[in-house]
This record gives C-alpha cells, sequence and structure tokens, in this order.
C-alpha cells in the first residue's frame, strides 16, 4: 500500500506542476483534473474513502465546472475559436491520459489486492466523524474559511466586471474646443 501512496503522490506532483507550467486553459484544465485524482487516490489508498469521494465529487466536479463556465464567459476572437481544432490534438490529451491510466492501474490494484491484515490496521473514517469534527471544535476554522472564500468571490466580482469609462466634465470641454 505505500507503494500505491508513492504513485499516486508523483502522479499528483507531476500533473501540478504541469497546471503551473502551462499556457493554454484547456491543458490547465486537464491536469487539474488528473491532480484532484491523484489526490483522491492519495486519499484512499491512506484509509479514508469518504474524504477521496469528496474529493472526486467537490473539486474534480464542481471547481471544473466552474472553471469551465470561466472558460465559456470569457469573450474568444476569432482566433481562438480557429485555434480550436489545436486543442483536440494528441498533446493535449495523451498527457492526462497516460497519468490517469497510471491512477486507473493503482485504484483497481487497491480494490482487488486488498490485504486483510492491512486493512485492519487503517481506521475507516466515515461522513459522520468528519461532521461532527467540522462542526464541533473546528467550527471557527471552518467559519473563517467561509467568510475568506465569500471575500475572494467578492473581490473577483469587483476586479473582473466591465467598468464604464468615465471621462471628467473638464476634459469633455478641452477635447470639444480642441
Amino acid at each position: 500500500m505505500e507503494l500505491t501512496f508513492y504513485i499516486a503522490a508523483t502522479v499528483a506532483i507531476l500533473s501540478t506542476v504541469m497546471v503551473i507550467t502551462r499556457y493554454n486553459m484547456i491543458h490547465v484544465l486537464l491536469y487539474l483534473v488528473v491532480s484532484f485524482l491523484a489526490v483522491a487516490v492519495v486519499f484512499f489508498s491512506l484509509g479514508a474513502p469518504f474524504m477521496a469521494a469528496l474529493e472526486i465529487i467537490i473539486y474534480a466536479g464542481a471547481i471544473v465546472v466552474l472553471i469551465i463556465f470561466v472558460i465559456m464567459m470569457i469573450n474568444l476572437s476569432q482566433e481562438d475559436v480557429q485555434r480550436e481544432k489545436e486543442w483536440l490534438q494528441p498533446a493535449v490529451w495523451v498527457g492526462p491520459a497516460l497519468l490517469s491510466a497510471v491512477l486507473l492501474a493503482e485504484l483497481a490494484y487497491i480494490i482487488t489486492a486488498a490485504n486483510p491484515t492491512q486493512t485492519e490496521a487503517l481506521v475507516a473514517v466515515d461522513a459522520k466523524v468528519v461532521g461532527l469534527a467540522l462542526f464541533g471544535p473546528y467550527i471557527l476554522g471552518v467559519q473563517l474559511s467561509g467568510i475568506l472564500l465569500m471575500a475572494g468571490i467578492v473581490g473577483a466580482y469587483h476586479l473582473g466586471r466591465q467598468k464604464k469609462k468615465v471621462i471628467h466634465r473638464f476634459l469633455q470641454e478641452r477635447s470639444a474646443a480642441a
């Protein structure tokens, strides 16, 4: 089981480095999904299947959908639309596909070759324990992270909105006189 942890961690690190170094948003999105899936396999190999499921549902599902909506809302020029054929090239999807195949093989190995003596040592964490911990002694951290996320959303809205161009009346009079 240690080997599966190290393989999944290596895949997570490689795909995260690719997220940071790529310029094309589609490449970044594919490697980001692989990174989230690798972290989910790490959680699963450590005996936290609930956290692995949350990682896939929340991050690889919901956040990636939000990123796709942001990509769709960006005003694409005609050149960007014509370059869409480049997005379907094998160079775009071969890397994430290979890393995902490694994760799939690793997950199949974990499920089929589970040793009962190893599974007894790991204690599975269920949803009730996570909920009691988050909304018990760690309620302040949950509330602060919620406030931080809300501040980030408000800040992103204010930075991203289109501002109306306002010319001062003194400058308007000068430009009309010239």
